[in-house]
């Protein structure tokens, strides 16, 4: 039998499942825009290929002083 404590979170938890979401769009949750191809993948370019850059970036900057 449950307990008046565990009954009241069970009921919590399911409010909080049920109202949480707005029918689960993908990409709705995403700080960024998915729809449109190009910009994404010019986004994804920059943001990948800047962290893959800069440790070359900061060696060629040590070898010319």
């Amino acid at each position: 039998m449950l307990g008046r404590t565990s009954l009241l979170a069970r009921n919590i938890t399911q409010t909080l499942v049920r109202y949480h979401s707005n029918g689960g769009i993908p990409g709705e949750n995403l700080p960024f825009s998915i729809n449109n191809r190009y910009k994404l993948t010019a986004y994804f370019a920059l943001f990948f290929g800047s962290g893959l850059a800069l440790p070359f970036l900061i060696v060629r900057h040590q070898l010319t002083k």
